[in-house]
């Protein structure tokens, strides 16, 4: 697995080269637009219900000695709670509505990648690539929760706390590049036939993931430039292993089309 989290990783080397050669910043207009609203909506969310989410965990102080402490630590431990769940509901979302713009940049990198300009594989319109999208993004956000807030909690814990703390970002890097791989997979696999996949391709998901979660703490260009070269960067690392598995052929692509 650790090989394949290099792979995932180095696959992004080329991911603005080719960008630029296929053309293909047009497409990103919209997710752009996307991701910065949403961005700017779930941060305004979030400190907005932080006061009110650490008021409430305030209460449960009922001793008068260390109230004032307590409502402090309180109040800092929902900002983190709010703000660990309003990142994962970022990406998700942002990737969800995105699909139908992402999907059409990962077959131009798959066809560039094969060098077939007949290659042929499943069409999808407009409305099932949405639709495939918020159904990958929706497994995976409640998937995501059931890990992630255990281990938020368990990230408190003094000296071992930030080995949870790593698990975390390792949980939520899995998610995000299980739904970037998803923009190539949706041409060639049903639902279960993808979550199969990625399943026995985590390290790949895992490196494409924790690329994607360092470039979004970039401040103002990580919401716009992240999105983008995941993308590529996922289509490319996705298209070597199914040449690899032998899923993409002439022979088989042509069997694959509906």
């Amino acid at each position: 697995m650790i090989k394949n989290i290099g792979s995932s990783i180095k696959a992004y080397a080329g991911s603005f080269a080719l960008i630029a050669r296929l053309r293909l910043w047009k497409y990103f207009v919209i997710p752009v637009l996307i991701s910065v609203v949403t961005g700017v909506l779930l941060l305004t969310s979030a400190w907005m219900l932080s006061d009110s989410i650490g008021g409430l965990v305030s209460k449960l102080w009922v001793w008068e000695t260390g109230s004032e402490t307590f409502g402090v630590i309180s109040k800092y431990l929902s900002v983190l709670l709010v703000l660990a769940i309003g990142l994962v509901l970022y990406k998700h979302i942002v990737m969800a509505l995105s699909a139908p713009f992402m999907s059409p940049v990962s077959e131009r990198v798959e066809a560039h990648l094969l060098g077939e300009h007949t290659h042929m594989h499943r069409d999808t319109s407009f409305m099932e690539q949405l639709m495939r999208g918020i159904r990958i993004n929706m497994r995976n956000i409640l998937r995501e929760l059931i890990f992630v807030i255990p281990l938020l909690v368990l990230s408190f814990i003094p000296v071992v706390g930030i080995v949870f703390t790593l698990l975390i970002f390792v949980v939520q890097s899995y998610y995000v590049g299980f739904g970037n791989m998803d923009y190539t997979m949706e041409r060639h696999f049903k639902y279960a036939e993808s979550v199969a996949f990625v399943k026995q391709h985590r390290g790949t998901a895992i490196g494409n993931g924790l690329v994607f979660m360092l470039l979004l703490f970039v401040p103002i260009v990580g919401f716009i430039v992240t999105l983008p070269i995941a993308v590529v960067a996922a289509s490319t690392a996705t298209v070597d292993i199914l040449k690899k598995e032998g899923v993409i052929t002439l022979e088989a692509s042509n069997m694959m089309t509906e």
